[in-house]
């Protein structure tokens, strides 16, 4: 053989030895995920049976269950706004087999605990991607004299610091809807923060306060009974079951946004190929007719995600709560 084939052929022999070296590499992991999942998979949900969080996983994670051929197991870890789920999800092997569904509390409590979380909300999470939104509406008592935004800010610049509004604490998404409200609009009523959602409405049911943010499903049977008064919604678009309530952004104040969500979430490091198929199945069970009804009756609207997507959400959401936060000077003592 002469000098340039012989040349040749030791080039095409190390590109081959290289080729081989980079395939192994990548083998491994996408053997992994071709695998997954081969034994059951736990799906923390940080928040009490029976609310939001836990009825959307439930749903989801049922057909994502039958699809994969091996059982999702719900374990309910509540406390401290989610954050000790959170944390048993943060300190679990990055390997596909501890999840977590968990809603915008998680990117709010980095702000709200500060140094108190055991873990960093970014930096120890994968977004998997979002399962749905949780339209949030402003109600009111039926004393209260507004019928629109416009009224309701009305009176509320004609009555500085005398309408009180409940929330589920500090720092809670019908918290920051209202904070948020109170910058655009420029008015000033009364914080009054209670242990949970089910305490604030019954405030506002009862005249303790005067208007609040909920989620559409928790007050949509007193709306329509005629005990509560929608106003208006937080989301940027109509609601299914309350086609006549406008958004704030059409009502009078044009770029409010403030729609929370729940959403899956992995620990940091788990193999993307297993992150990509999981959220590809969550995705297939959000198209489900049967899915989407059983969701439209709790007033939960399916949002399917990209991962990339999911991530940026967070990222955009992560700042948007900080700052919201700073505004109330919210903290968990």
């Amino acid at each position: 053989m002469n000098r340039p084939l012989a040349g040749a052929a030791a080039a095409l022999a190390t590109t081959a030895t290289l080729a081989a070296v980079a395939a192994g590499a990548v083998l491994p992991a996408a053997a992994h995920a071709q695998a997954w999942p081969v034994k059951p998979v736990r799906v923390v949900i940080p928040w009490p049976a029976g609310g939001s969080n836990d009825i959307v996983g439930r749903i989801v994670m049922q057909e994502v269950s039958r699809v994969l051929g091996q059982q999702f197991v719900i374990d309910n870890r509540a406390g401290a706004a989610g954050s000790i789920g959170a944390d048993v999800v943060a300190k679990s092997p990055a390997d596909g087999y501890t999840i977590m569904v968990h809603s915008t509390t998680h990117v709010g409590n980095a702000h709200l605990y500060g140094k108190k979380l055991t873990y960093d909300t970014l930096k120890d999470f994968t977004g998997v991607g979002m399962l749905s939104s949780q339209p949030g509406v402003l109600v009111v008592h039926p004393s209260l004299p507004v019928k629109t935004l416009k009224d309701f800010i009305a009176l509320a610049k004609a009555r500085p610091g005398q309408i009180n509004y409940s929330s589920s604490g500090n720092g809670s998404a019908p918290h920051l809807q209202m904070a948020l409200l109170i910058s655009m609009a420029g008015i000033d009523i009364s914080h009054v923060p209670y242990k949970g959602g089910a305490p604030q409405v019954a405030a506002l049911l009862g005249g303790e306060t005067q208007a609040s943010f909920a989620t559409v499903g928790t007050v949509i049977t007193q709306i329509q009974a005629g005990r509560l008064r929608a106003i208006a919604l937080g989301s940027t678009t109509r609601s299914k079951i309350l086609p006549g309530v406008p958004t704030i952004s059409d009502a009078g104040l044009p770029g409010y946004d403030m729609n929370p969500w729940i959403g899956v979430f992995a620990p940091a490091g788990t193999p993307r190929p297993i992150i990509d198929r999981l959220n590809a199945e969550i995705n297939t069970a959000l198209a489900l007719p049967d899915v989407v009804a059983t969701l439209s009756k709790q007033a939960l609207d399916p949002a399917p995600t990209t991962v990339d997507e999911f991530n940026r959400i967070l990222r955009v959401d992560f700042e948007k709560y900080g700052k919201l936060i700073a505004l109330t000077k919210a903290r968990v003592e």
